[in-house]
C-alpha cells in the first residue's frame, strides 16, 4: 500500500505563485503514474496534470497548461505541482493521486488512481 501526504496549500493573490509536494511511504514513486486533481466548491473533481515515473510523459489540463508543471524528485519520492500566474479560477481543494503503472488508459482519468491524498485547499484571491 501507498500512503501519500501533500503539504503547500494556502491563500496566495491572483498572479502569485504556490509548490504543493505530495510525498509517499510505504513505495516508491518509480514506475508509477501520478496526478493532480482538483475540487472546486459545487464542482465535480477535475484533472490537473499527470507524469508517468519520474520522466516519463506529462499531461495538463487545458485550463493550467503553461501555468503548472508537475515533477517527481525520486530521492525525495515526492511529486510537486508548481503553480505560477494563478488566478482566482484556481481557488478549489487540489488532490494528489497515484497508481501502479497503467497503459491504454488516459492518465486522465479518476478511475484510473488507487491512492489518494487527504486533498489540501488553495485560495486565490483577487
Amino acid at each position: 500500500q501507498v500512503q501519500l501526504v501533500e503539504s503547500g496549500g494556502g491563500l496566495v493573490q491572483a498572479g502569485g505563485s504556490l509548490r504543493l509536494s505530495c510525498a509517499a511511504s510505504g513505495r516508491t514513486f518509480s514506475n508509477y503514474v501520478t496526478a493532480w486533481f482538483r475540487q472546486a466548491p459545487g464542482k465535480e473533481r477535475e484533472f490537473v496534470a499527470a507524469i508517468r515515473g519520474s520522466g516519463g510523459s506529462t499531461s495538463y489540463a487545458d485550463s493550467v497548461l503553461g501555468r503548472f508543471t508537475i515533477s517527481i524528485d525520486n530521492a525525495k519520492n515526492t511529486v510537486y505541482l508548481q503553480m505560477n500566474s494563478l488566478k482566482p479560477e484556481d481557488t478549489a481543494v487540489y488532490y494528489c493521486a497515484a497508481n501502479p503503472p497503467f497503459y491504454g488508459i488516459s492518465s486522465r482519468m479518476e478511475n484510473g488512481y488507487s491512492y489518494w491524498a487527504q486533498g489540501t485547499p488553495i485560495t486565490v484571491s483577487s
